[in-house]
This record gives C-alpha cells, sequence and structure tokens, in this order.
C-alpha cells in the first residue's frame, strides 16, 4: 500500500478524531487527554524537525509538510497540553481549524490517489 495513503489513515482514523474531541470539549476534556497531546506535540516536534533536517540537507521536497507541523501543530499541542483547562478559548479554535483542515486535506489526498491506481 502506498505510505502517503497510510498516513492519510492514520490521520483520519486518529488525528482528526483527537482534535475535534478536544476541541469541541474545550474545559470538559478529560485530564489524561491533556497528557496524551502534551506527549505528543513534543514527539511531532521532534520527529518532523529531524525529517525536516534530513530533506533539507538531501535537497528533497516536502518541508512545507515537516514546518506545518514544527510550527504550528506541536507548539498548539504543548501549549494545550501544558495549560490544560487555562488555556485560551482560541487555542481549541485552532484546534478544530487543524482537525477540520487535516480532515479535508487527507481525503481529497486518498481521492487524488485513488483517481490515479490503474486496474489491470
Amino acid at each position: 500500500m502506498d505510505p502517503h495513503i497510510v498516513v492519510a489513515i492514520f490521520h483520519i482514523l486518529f488525528v482528526v478524531p483527537l482534535f475535534l474531541v478536544v476541541g469541541f470539549l474545550r474545559a470538559n476534556t478529560p485530564d489524561w487527554l491533556y497528557w496524551v497531546l502534551l506527549i505528543l506535540g513534543l514527539f511531532i516536534a521532534v520527529y518532523h524537525l529531524y525529517k525536516l533536517f534530513l530533506r533539507y540537507t538531501h535537497k528533497t521536497g516536502g518541508q512545507w509538510v515537516n514546518l506545518i507541523h514544527v510550527l504550528f501543530v506541536a507548539p498548539l499541542l504543548v501549549y494545550i497540553g501544558y495549560n490544560k483547562k487555562e488555556s485560551l478559548r482560541a487555542s481549541y479554535e485552532l484546534l478544530l481549524l487543524g482537525g477540520f483542515g487535516a480532515l479535508g486535506y487527507h481525503v481529497l489526498s486518498i481521492a487524488r490517489s485513488v483517481d490515479t491506481i490503474k486496474v489491470d
């Protein structure tokens, strides 16, 4: 299976629901879920900084994906995970925006991939 489709399915099944649940629950989010966001945000920052470094040094494309995760996703998750119920409402709204954006982007990505599959 195409690795891009696997990444898209992962985001649709796990990331989007997490973002939407926390975004809609806001301060009613269970405490353990804030820890998940904090740890996930730290992991995303490290992983995507590493991938950005590799793509930059090997002069390959796709750095924009890593930059979005490093500059937008990871700081937002760390902020909400650290501040928990004291997080600003705007941070939850941004999380919803990211969740809906990720859903649209990854559904479109799968649709385009399916459209290019050749059946013999």
